[in-house]
């Protein structure tokens, strides 16, 4: 009789777990929960949902205009992210767009999206990308890529693209496996922190002089997302 409580307790335990472990929902449990950005409730996982009563067509519509060239900035690019921010009707739907314009010998820095997997198609011009996995290989898997062709990025990774026509801009369109995939630019990050990171923290950790440090954080670090 021991034995066998023994047994059903262990069951129990093992469900439960299993239950913790699967205590997630894949997708939506309803059609569509479009942004209210003026709701006063709590945004977890996205915004509260607007009343399916006052949701019109315009709520998964934007004029982005995405077929348009965009003014790069001092890397050489510039990435315009259609999220749920700008287009309310992507709430919840784990999905958003972005396109990136390269000027000649421009790049989209390294940078991880900690939220999402990308995937990148080459519409005009050339790119070199590449990704490196986590500790400890750090192994770089890159491509060149021409227009039509299609790479991704496994999400969390540090990545980059990178144009190396001197002549020739060129663009990309990425969608993103979230409603707001986040951005993380290594560099602004590390040497354009706000307060700064401690400059023998950074002179250890790459092992460097404190005064390249100092000049790093000195840089103005420009944001290239829109």
């Amino acid at each position: 009789m021991a034995s066998s409580s023994s047994f059903m307790l262990m069951a129990t335990l093992l469900a439960l777990a299993s239950w913790q472990g699967m205590a997630s929902d894949p997708s939506p449990l309803q059609d569509f929960c479009v942004a209210d950005m003026h709701s006063p409730a709590v945004r977890v996982n996205g915004f509260p949902c607007l009343n399916p009563m006052d949701v019109n067509a315009d709520h998964f519509f934007k004029a982005a205009m995405l077929d348009t060239p965009r003014k790069t900035n001092k890397v050489g690019s510039n990435v315009t992210l259609i999220s749920a921010v700008q287009l309310p009707g992507l709430n919840t739907l784990g999905i958003s767009i972005a396109r990136i314009d390269y000027a000649p010998l421009g790049q989209n820095p390294p940078h991880t999206h900690p939220r999402a997997t990308e995937i990148l198609t080459v519409l005009e011009g050339t790119l070199y990308v590449g990704f490196v996995t986590s500790n400890r290989d750090n192994k770089l898997f890159s491509k060149v890529l021409n227009k039509g062709d299609v790479f991704v990025f496994p999400v969390g990774l540090i990545h980059f693209q990178f144009n190396p026509n001197p002549y020739k801009p060129a663009v990309a369109i990425a969608a993103l496996s979230s409603q707001n995939p986040g951005a993380i630019t290594i560099a602004n990050a590390v040497f354009g922190s706000k307060p700064p990171i401690s400059d023998d923290v950074l002179a250890k950790a790459f092992q460097v002089e404190k005064g390249t440090i100092d000049w790093l954080q000195a840089q103005f670090w420009e944001n290239n997302h829109n």
